[in-house]
């Protein structure tokens, strides 16, 4: 058995998945009307995380990101 790290190890340890943001309670809004609200900034964090994540599919084809362990 090898357990030497192949070079496409390497290279998503040193480009790991980005990892989605973490959705706020409904109860962490405080309904006061903020703008931005916490799940406006939510909604954002999220694009960014599907901007992120079709950016690191191109660059790692065929590799499923739930497959690569976390940092």
């Amino acid at each position: 058995m090898n357990d030497t790290p192949t070079s496409n190890d390497n290279e998503l340890s040193n480009d790991p998945p980005p990892r989605p943001p973490v959705e706020p309670d409904p109860g962490d809004c405080c309904g006061n009307g903020c703008d931005p609200c916490i799940f406006d900034l939510y909604e954002e964090a999220r694009q960014h995380y599907r901007e992120a994540l079709a950016a690191w599919r191109e660059r790692h084809p065929g590799v499923d990101p739930a497959s690569v362990a976390p940092p």
